[in-house]
């Protein structure tokens, strides 16, 4: 669940528009935000693996990691499958969250060690209740990554992304969970939430995390 990529030698990607505005938009603000952003042949081969995907390659998710896992009802509905690497489509996402990986530690100097993600299925009622996806001082997530895989979403499915950026707006930004949206963030200074959705509503949540093992801890792994 947890890739750390080799060396990316396509050097066409340097000039990649949408690596280039999420690394200034996280360079200025913290956060970037992309309507239509994917790849459309791997956001349409996405959706193609998920439809072949049964009720059994989901589980229920939790909150915390390994022996701190637990699941709570109240605070999140969803359920995940990760995604490994298996799969031919699996294998272009990882490739091409790689050379970002790639383009934004050359630009930002982040220090970005490897990534993890995952499918994320809400069913209809299900919610995200506000929280962080990394505390301050555990160096391990450092950015989020949000993929929306939902063609012909309108507004009445509800299911959006809530970003809270600032105290001045404490209704946050909304992001409707539309087809090909990608959504990137510092992990550590922004809050979310996912409002309650009205129908079957798919994603791929991942995290980029530097390496936090030392010579007495080993990073966490999934």
């Amino acid at each position: 669940m947890i890739h750390t990529p080799n060396t990316f030698n396509d050097f066409a990607d340097s000039n990649d528009p949408l690596f280039a505005r999420i690394a200034m938009d996280i360079k200025t603000k913290g956060y970037s935000i992309n309507p239509e952003a994917l790849p459309l042949r791997l956001g349409n081969n996405l959706i193609r693996h998920l439809g072949r995907l049964s009720e059994k390659n989901f589980v229920k998710a939790g909150i915390g990691r390994d022996r701190q896992l637990m699941r709570n009802n109240f605070v999140r509905g969803d359920e995940i499958c990760w995604i490994t690497g298996e799969s031919k489509v699996g294998r272009a996402w990882l490739h091409w969250t790689g050379k970002m990986q790639v383009y934004l530690n050359r630009q930002l100097f982040l220090g970005l060690f490897s990534f993890e993600s995952h499918f994320a299925h809400y069913a209809a009622g299900d919610f995200y209740k506000r929280h962080f996806d990394s505390f301050k001082g555990e160096a391990n997530r450092v950015l989020s990554l949000v993929v929306y895989l939902n063609p012909t979403w309108v507004p009445a499915d509800g299911g959006e992304l809530v970003l809270f950026t600032n105290k001045s707006n404490p209704e946050g930004i909304k992001v409707t969970p539309s087809f090909r949206t990608v959504v990137i963030f510092l992990s550590e200074d922004f809050p979310h939430e996912v409002r309650v959705t009205h129908r079957d509503r798919y994603s791929i949540a991942g995290w980029f995390r530097i390496n936090s093992s030392t010579t007495v801890r080993v990073g966490p792994a999934l």
